[in-house]
């Protein structure tokens, strides 16, 4: 019989997940993870750990709480918020995964005597791979790319190879206290705060220059860190009726404190993208052709891969949108090879 943390969120994918494994004969230990909360924004973190002991108490199951709260905003926040200010777009999901769920939580449940650490992520994990979860629309191997061949062999997802459909209707056939509770939505640190409102704590935004591919003023914009490569809104232009193109990021100069945008859509795409902390799953570069995504919700696309020492280059069959800060993920079928934030577009 296998020990097993499995990490409570206090949501319904995480109990659904703790409750499979109790059911497939394992010693269960639910533990609830507590993290930073900025002190402006109310947030739900109590009412989630305590759905977390409800959860614990309807399955029988000890129940513990670990506080990475100086670990998440050092981790995660910090370093999110660094990279914003130099006009870099990071994933705060990602940082999250690396640092907490699969970094210090992991660790901690290891020096505890778990045999394996669980989490109700799409994904699946088999044979020290990554795979997408059988949910199309919920697959998060995107978000897991930095885990590595010898973390995934003592890391289960139980409900990955499942629909969240499927999901749901178990909660509810096991009458669990989380069975009706809604999807948390955006950052699990923001709340109902928006990006914006949330960078400008920690950011010195100040109105800039909107500039055209010329590098003449077309408008303003509120501060250049709010802003990808891409982006289509925020910004202020003058003269510019509804009925015009849309007007997309081309360039984000946080230094100047200006933004380039284009009303060419193929402006805001790049051929390539350079990637200097690729990580590699199985330990091992991989060179040749295979799919790339670059956002959470796209459609991978086909890419050429060649690593240089530590450096490694991504060259799409066709231009693509790309954002440096942004994780490039790559697949080869369903199974995740690795990934890692840009560096550079060309």
């Amino acid at each position: 019989m296998s020990v097993v943390f499995a990490g409570l969120s206090g949501g319904v994918d995480s109990s659904v997940s703790a409750a499979l494994l109790q059911s497939q004969g394992h010693r269960v230990i639910g533990v609830f993870i507590k993290i930073w909360q900025p002190e402006f924004i109310e947030c739900t973190w109590r009412e989630d750990r305590l759905d977390a002991m409800r959860v614990c108490a309807a399955l029988g199951i000890p129940y513990k709480e670990i506080d990475l709260s100086d670990e998440y905003k050092r981790l995660v926040v910090d370093e999110m918020v660094a990279s914003y200010r130099t006009g870099k777009t990071p994933n705060p999901d990602v940082l999250c995964n690396r640092a907490i769920k699969f970094g210090s939580f992991f660790d901690w449940a290891k020096m505890n005597r778990a045999d394996m650490v669980a989490t109700g992520h799409y994904a699946r994990a088999e044979s020290g791979k990554l795979l997408r979860g059988h949910d199309e629309s919920k697959d998060q191997s995107y978000f897991l790319h930095r885990l590595s061949h010898e973390e995934l062999g003592s890391i289960i997802f139980p409900i990955g190879h499942m629909q969240k459909s499927d999901v749901r209707a178990i909660a509810a056939k096991m009458q669990l206290p989380v069975a009706q509770k809604a999807d948390s939505q955006g950052l699990c640190f923001v709340g109902d705060v928006s990006l914006p409102e949330f960078l400008s704590r920690y950011i010195e935004l100040r109105e800039g220059l909107l500039l055209d591919m010329k590098g003449e003023r077309v408008g303003t914009h509120p501060g250049a860190a709010l802003f990808t490569i891409g982006q289509r809104h925020g910004f202020i232009v003058a003269n510019h009726s509804p009925t015009d193109p849309p007007l997309y990021v081309t360039k984000i100069d946080t230094a100047r404190n200006e933004v380039t945008v284009s009303a060419t859509k193929e402006a805001a795409t790049a051929k390539g993208a350079h990637i200097n902390d690729m990580h590699w799953i199985s330990g091992m570069p991989y060179e040749g052709v295979c799919a790339a995504q670059a956002r959470y919700r796209e459609k991978a696309v086909a890419v050429r891969v060649a690593s240089r020492g530590d450096r490694t280059t991504v060259t799409f069959d066709e231009p693509h949108m790309l954002s440096p800060g942004q994780s490039l993920v790559l697949y080869d079928g369903e199974e995740c090879l690795g990934g890692g934030a840009i560096d550079a577009i060309e």
